[in-house]
């Protein structure tokens, strides 16, 4: 029996900008994928006839001279088309990638891409959801896949490309064992939901055991080594509060300022979202925008 091709398209862009509304596209590489082998790639640098922003040339390193007689996206989108075909596209956060072609498809062409989307970093996610981080350079890692030039299209698109049928193999087993268990998802869920409550039960148990241990060496004990050799020893920290506004000229001065302070980027959202700020303060947050992720996640209702 003759196999079946299956063809994807593993890509990446490097853009001028993080806000796929205003930003434009100044990279871009393809990699086809027949059946899990590279059998064709595309890559170009696109001028985007516009400002690269600082923050992204301190990424990807590509500047104004670098794109100056490069295609512009008029010239170049037709080819990316071509390319792309009607097949899925597959990119490491793919939602970024997916809203800038399909940006630059409607300003060229009119219409816009209908190229089904797969999420490498989705994927990564499920498979690995104890590992710190999933970004690209980490799922490369996990496959033993060497990222040069990381950041680069090509570099990051072939990258994704070796590593991606490893990952697509243990994906789609996972997947075909929860398709299984479709028929029984009421039970599972009551399932969970006792799990949830043990899990809750021991965090208790747990907080209770360090609450006696806390009160041992405050008493005077001595550290305790188990019979497989874990020691439960006993420490204290002082922290300070800190007034922001009298210290964010110094933290800016010697370079820890960004460190030093971490954004609260659901507030910020929200900010953008509503109805308090004026367009243009509204503009200067959008424009500081440095990254598009995509989350989904299942919700509990809790009954009152």
């Amino acid at each position: 029996m003759t196999r079946k091709k299956i063809i994807e398209i593993v890509l990446d862009t490097e853009t001028t900008g993080l806000d796929y509304t205003k930003e434009k596209m100044v990279e871009f590489a393809g990699v086809r994928l027949e059946n899990g082998k590279v059998m064709d790639v595309f890559q170009t640098l696109i001028n985007p006839q516009q400002h690269i922003r600082k923050s992204s040339i301190a990424i990807h390193g590509i500047t104004s001279d670098m794109v100056e007689d490069a295609p512009t996206e008029k010239e170049v989108m037709p080819k990316i088309l071509e390319f792309i075909g009607d097949y899925p596209i597959v990119a490491h956060n793919a939602i970024f990638d997916y809203t800038f072609l399909n940006e630059a498809a409607l300003r060229v062409v009119g219409k816009t891409i209908e190229n089904p989307r797969i999420d490498t970093q989705q994927m990564f996610k499920e498979i690995y959801p104890e590992l710190e981080s999933h970004g690209l350079e980490a799922l490369t890692d996990k496959f033993n896949v060497e990222l040069n030039n990381h950041h680069r299209a090509m570099a990051d698109a072939m990258g994704l490309a070796l590593a991606y049928p490893k990952l697509k193999k243990l994906y789609l087993q996972k997947y075909d064992w929860e398709v299984k268990q479709l028929d029984n998802v009421e039970y599972l869920f009551e399932r969970f939901l006792r799990i949830q409550q043990t899990v809750n039960t021991l965090q208790s148990e747990l907080q209770d055991l360090k609450s006696v241990f806390k009160l041992y060496f405050e008493q005077g004990g001595q550290p305790i080594t188990s019979q497989s050799g874990e020691i439960l020893t006993y420490n204290s920290k002082l922290t300070f509060g800190y007034d922001l506004a009298a210290i964010k000229e110094t933290l800016s001065e010697i370079g820890a300022f960004d460190k030093a302070v971490k954004l609260n980027t659901g507030f910020i959202d929200r900010l953008v979202c509503g109805h308090s700020l004026d367009e243009e303060k509204r503009d200067i947050i959008k424009n500081a925008r440095q990254e598009l992720t995509e989350t989904r996640n299942i919700q509990i209702i809790r009954n009152k």
